[in-house]
Formats: structure tokens, C-alpha cells, sequence
């Protein structure tokens, strides 16, 4: 069900919060299929999205309009406004997450940081295989860790199919594309809400930040 077309086709998600989203997308799914006999695609699997995750909340503070949090994070009151709004078959014109999708976001974000950092930690049950951290811990610790990776993993296969879900719901009931938006960066709405973006240097320093993260990481801290 398309939007409707009357309004302007606004900018709201930058290419970074874009290609972050993208790539979150296939590489969750790609680290759960090499789970099983590719385990060293799964670890590298694992530090990119370390280096993706990282990014995204640091851009959360250093992007602009609608990337940063402060935009779409808001306080009790105002989420519970808007899931009394679900009810109503309206197009949504929230100019990037609303309060209540927020949640899903910080959520997502929350249990994918729970996910990777048991991974450096997690030992396999003949101590064959381990994260770079692993020597780090005893074996008992390792495997408790190791139970804990999984656990968390199912945690977020819920929080995917809430957050499919909720696309879809928007889709079919609010006639909002979600999906269209996340990949152009636009939306129609009934005004431009003239969301300022963040200058390159800060995107730059961000990717190198979070890369080298990620990377000190991989090596268990031994460079």
C-alpha cells in the first residue's frame, strides 16, 4: 500500500544510518548461517558488526537530524501518547522513529552489544574455538558466556520479528513505507522538516574510531 502523494519528499536518514541498517540486516543473518561450520567467517562476521554497532551509537550523538537519538528518544509520556495514536488508520509523519520505535532501536541496539561482547568471551564446549578474549576467563566462565551468546541471539531474533512486525503493521495499516524510506533516505510528509545534517569530518572520524575499535578487539588486545 503506497503513501499517499500529496506533501513533500523530505530527507530524513542520511546514508550512513542507511547503509549501517543494510548491512546490520545481512550480516546478522550471515553470522547465524556460519554459526555452524564456518565458525571464522562467524567471528569476522561478529567485529564488523562490533565496528557497525559502535558506529551507529556514536553517530547517534555526532550525526544529524534524524540519526541522532535526542531526535527520536523521548520519555514516557510521550510514548505512551503515541501507542494511543496505533488505533487510528492515519499516515504516520513522524519524521524519522517515533517514540514508540525508538525503543525497538535501543533495544536492538542494547542486546547486539550484549551479543558481540559475549562472542570475544565465549569458549566452544572442547575449547577448541574461542573469541579473542577468551584466554581471558576460565573455561567454566567461557562456556557460561558461551550459553549467554546464545541466549542473547534469541534475544534478538524476537526483537527482529517484533521489528518486522511493526514494518509491516505500518505498511498495511498506517500506509506508511517504512522500508522505501530506509532505502532513499525519504519520505513523504506534509512539510520538510528541514533536518540539518553533520558535517564529513565527523563521519570520518567516526568510521576510524569504531574500525579501530573493532579491530583492537579482533586481536584480544595484543598488537
Amino acid at each position: 500500500m503506497a503513501e499517499p502523494s500529496a506533501g513533500v519528499r523530505a530527507k530524513l536518514w542520511d546514508g550512513p544510518v542507511r547503509i549501517v541498517h543494510w548491512l546490520l540486516v545481512v550480516l546478522i543473518a550471515f553470522s547465524w548461517w556460519a554459526s555452524g561450520d564456518h565458525l571464522n567467517w562467524h567471528r569476522w562476521s561478529g567485529y564488523t558488526i562490533i565496528a557497525l554497532v559502535l558506529f551507529r551509537i556514536y553517530w547517534g550523538f555526532a550525526g544529524g537530524g534524524a540519526a541522532k537519538f535526542s531526535s527520536f528518544v523521548k520519555g514516557p509520556k510521550a510514548v505512551a501518547a503515541y501507542a494511543a495514536t496505533l488505533g487510528k488508520r492515519d499516515v504516520a509523519t513522524t519524521p524519522g522513529h517515533n517514540p514508540l520505535g525508538a525503543l525497538s532501536v535501543l533495544a536492538i541496539l542494547a542486546v547486539l552489544l550484549v551479543q558481540v561482547g559475549t562472542g570475544l568471551f565465549a569458549v566452544d564446549i572442547d575449547a577448541f574455538e574461542g573469541g579473542p578474549l577468551s584466554d581471558r576467563v576460565s573455561f567454566e566462565l567461557g562456556r557460561e558466556i558461551a550459553d549467554w551468546h546464545e541466549l542473547s541471539f534469541r534475544a534478538l531474533q524476537a526483537l527482529v520479528v517484533l521489528h518486522v512486525a511493526a514494518v509491516l503493521f505500518y505498511w498495511l495499516w498506517k500506509r506508511t513505507n517504512l522500508i522505501g524510506a530506509m532505502i532513499t533516505g525519504r519520505r513523504t510528509l506534509p512539510s520538510d522538516p528541514g533536518l540539518a545534517g553533520a558535517p564529513v569530518w565527523r563521519l570520518i572520524a567516526g568510521v576510524v574510531l569504531a574500525a579501530a575499535i573493532a579491530w583492537v578487539l579482533s586481536k584480544g588486545f595484543r598488537l
